[in-house]
């Protein structure tokens, strides 16, 4: 907490960024894709983000990211102060000892900037292709076998006899450089993921999608009530996602939300299995067929996501600072034009951030 001398105390938010390579044809080359993705993070880095997220997707072009740790070393390497985070590894894709090493190899090459969230996979169609058909709401329990086993082998030998992994003793090699381990975050949406997630030493990633702020509410107060179960451990962070742009024109809401109704009808697909998937990129589903079709109506886009000018988004990010979130994660991977994306987190970065230095 910051305090004045004479005033009340301010909340303390850091940033982050979303990032994903993301293509939206196959015109689009590769190698731009790549380049840009570095050419945000640069910027990030430079304009004073804490930390890089990087997902993991298979077989997907608006998420191309089936090695994460892979991508966040080509980051590392084209960079030299902010941390780099897995958002989130997916236990049921993972055998715990590879998981473990990779992890660990990925610390020790980006001199200990990893910052370690795993979680439970969000696409039955992944599913399919990677778990061999598990039910998606399944996820959870091999997130809450693995996270404890990846602890044992960041120490050193450990034997593993469970419901979905049974090794002989094995260790991580290498070990991470940040000991015990690198911090650790989990994606979590329900109570009991929480409440599992503090016990366990975990800060919480957490992101309402197109949903308004209470839903924001909603987290925090999960997050709080899973905090106070245990005073006798360190209180862990707060972190939440928006879909972010930010423009000078009071009318440039239009390409940001006109993104986010084409990306929101390839998530719906994906997310509940609605659609199919051709060469990797998703179909669009008709939004107005599904239960939850009003959060893509363009005026609560414009209410809920952080979009906006400069003014207008300052005065959004600070009922999250309010609120009490310490990390607000600046999403930028929605279909967005590139060009579009570098102008936005420039006007973040030189117009919003100093509010809230």
């Amino acid at each position: 907490m910051l305090s004045g001398s004479n005033g009340p105390k301010i909340p303390v938010m850091q940033f982050s960024l979303a990032i994903n390579m993301e293509r939206g044809d196959a015109a689009t080359d590769m190698r731009e894709v790549a380049a840009h993705t570095l050419a945000m993070v640069q910027m990030a880095e430079a304009g004073g983000f804490g930390i890089v997220w990087i997902t993991e997707h298979h077989a997907i072009e608006q998420n191309i990211s089936p090695a994460p740790f892979q991508l966040m070393a080509f980051l590392a390497a084209h960079t030299s102060r902010i941390r780099l985070g897995s958002a989130v590894a997916v236990a049921p894709y993972w055998h715990p000892v590879k998981l473990a090493g990779e992890a660990a190899l990925f610390d020790l090459l980006s001199n200990g900037r990893l910052e370690f969230g795993i979680g439970r996979g969000a696409y039955q169609r992944e599913f399919d292709i990677m778990a061999a058909g598990t039910p998606q709401r399944e996820g959870g329990a091999y997130m809450r076998e693995m996270l404890p086993v990846l602890k044992a082998l960041w120490q050193g030998d450990f034997a593993h006899d469970g419901r979905y992994w049974a090794f002989p003793i094995a260790t991580s090699v290498p070990k991470p450089l940040q000991q015990p381990y690198p911090p650790l975050w989990v994606a979590a949406r329900d109570p009991t993921t929480y409440d599992w997630a503090v016990a366990n030493g975990c800060n919480i990633q957490s992101w309402a999608i197109a949903r308004p702020f209470s839903e924001v509410e909603l987290y925090k107060r999960q997050f709080e009530t899973a905090a106070a179960k245990h005073p006798e451990l360190p209180r862990p962070k707060f972190l939440t996602m928006r879909w972010t742009a930010v423009y000078t024109d009071p009318d440039g809401w239009d390409i940001p939300v006109k993104a986010i109704i084409r990306r929101g009808a390839q998530f719906e697909n994906l997310f509940k299995n609605l659609g199919g998937v051709t060469n990797g990129f998703p179909h669009q589903i008709d939004l107005d067929s599904i239960e939850n079709r009003a959060e893509y109506q363009p005026a609560a886009l414009c209410e809920n996501l952080m979009f906006g000018t400069p003014r207008q988004v300052i005065a959004k990010l600070d009922r999250y600072r309010e609120l009490g979130v310490d990390d607000f994660c600046y999403s930028t991977s929605y279909g967005l034009p590139m060009a579009f994306q570098k102008r936005s987190l420039r006007l973040f970065i030189d117009e919003v951030m100093p509010a809230f230095a």
